[in-house]
């Protein structure tokens, strides 16, 4: 995400292999011993890698197609599933056409690189807390870019006024930010982009699959999915699988389509993994159950670090962003959850925050039971009293602050 310093220590990543049927259970390798622990920071918030739909799809284009798919989609690698995923996640959100990319990364450089690049003198208005992807999407473009406070929508409308209003314009935004949880005010963003005849892009992807009729996001929840032209999403977190996506009219879907270089370039995904991702798709579009016990969970999350005093960010969404505020306390507060209670969450350090936002990014999905969650708040408790780290003073937010 935004700008950052970069961090401290070397980048460690525990070796971890989740297992089917038992997730959040995995197994983790560590200095030669192998245990068995529990994730609390995956972004397959809703289970959808493992269930039985989605594993029995995958099982059977395999033994049809084989493991790869050949080539770019230009080449040799357009799958009959790669069709029938891009109609599904078009008539999901409502749109006339959709795209398959490799990776939500991909799906944001390559789209943004060319709708933003094509108009002639486009101004593109982002937001600061913006993804990785869509800031180099945008460098990419050559488009003149011009950066809002995090969901600011005053500051958005200032700057937007101040432009000629003979350019063409458009803004950038996440439904839900991956690191705070917190979700953009899109209604008060809808309005501010027709009354100035911009085009919008929303990145929905820590919200498709898990907000919204039939999965398909925080806008359609709100009933606003068609005053954003494009949304991009992702196959990779609430659909349980990988690839990114974008959906929108067909003329500017054809556009990307025709000259995205991560598009054209890049081998396609591969059959079995797109009729993973359409399993999972079509499995969440007809159900509210794992919906249902992400929300529970994450309320009970809320709930209990409340009342113990553990500070986080925000309450928004499924995401739960622990505060810590250094680096090297958040490295120990995440070393000792696992050690001791054999839970895993990921301490965040620059450049995905800035430095001093450190937080323990954790993510309790649809898989964990309620008990496993009062749990996991018990140890975080515990920790915070042995290691003396600063209690929230408000209902949630960083120490000493009614955030």
């Amino acid at each position: 995400m935004g700008e950052g310093g970069a961090p401290d220590a070397k980048r460690e990543f525990l070796e971890l292999g989740r297992l089917a049927g038992k997730f959040p259970a995995a197994r983790s390798l560590r200095d030669g011993v192998t245990s068995e622990i529990s994730v609390w920071c995956s972004n397959d918030y809703l289970g959808m890698g493992q269930h039985p739909l989605v594993l029995a799809a995958t099982r059977e284009a395999l033994d049809e197609y084989g493991a790869g798919s050949g080539g770019s989609r230009n080449i040799g690698g357009t799958n009959h599933y790669h069709v029938l995923l891009e109609k599904e996640l078009a008539d999901l959100h409502g749109k006339a056409d959709a795209l398959l990319f490799t990776s939500g990364y991909t799906a944001n450089d390559g789209a943004l690189t060319v709708l933003a690049g094509l108009p002639e003198k486009c101004v593109v208005f982002s937001d600061e807390m913006n993804h990785a992807s869509i800031i180099d999407g945008l460098r990419h473009s050559g488009a003149e870019k011009r950066i809002f406070r995090h969901n600011d929508t005053a500051h958005l409308e200032e700057l937007i006024s101040a432009t000629d209003p003979d350019r063409p314009k458009m803004i950038v935004m996440e439904s839900v930010y991956s690191m705070g949880g917190d979700v953009a005010p899109l209604a008060e963003i809808a309005r501010i982009a027709r009354e100035h005849g911009a085009m919008t892009f929303l990145d929905e992807v820590h919200a498709v699959g898990m907000y919204g009729p039939e999965g398909a996001g925080i806008a359609a929840g709100l009933g606003i999915a068609d005053e954003f032209t494009v949304i991009m999403g992702t196959l990779a977190k609430g659909f349980g699988t990988t690839g990114g996506y974008i959906a929108g009219p067909a003329e500017l879907v054809d556009a990307v389509r025709g000259l995205s270089r991560p598009f054209i370039f890049t081998t396609a995904l591969p059959p079995a993994v797109a009729a993973g991702a359409l399993a999972a798709v079509r499995h969440l579009r007809t159900s509210e159950e794992e919906r249902d016990r992400l929300r529970e969970n994450a309320r009970l999350t809320h709930r209990l670090l409340r009342e113990r005093g553990i500070p986080f960010l925000s309450d928004g969404s499924h995401i739960v962003s622990i505060f810590v505020g250094d680096d090297a306390l958040a490295r120990r507060i995440s070393a000792l959850l696992l050690a001791r209670h054999g839970i895993y969450v990921q301490a965040i350090n620059a450049p995905s925050v800035r430095v001093g936002q450190e937080i323990l990014r954790s993510a309790p999905g649809a898989v964990h039971e309620p008990a496993e969650v009062e749990g996991f708040v018990t140890a975080l408790d515990g920790i915070w009293r042995e290691l003396g780290v600063p209690r929230a003073q408000g209902p949630h937010g960083s120490p000493g602050t009614d955030a």
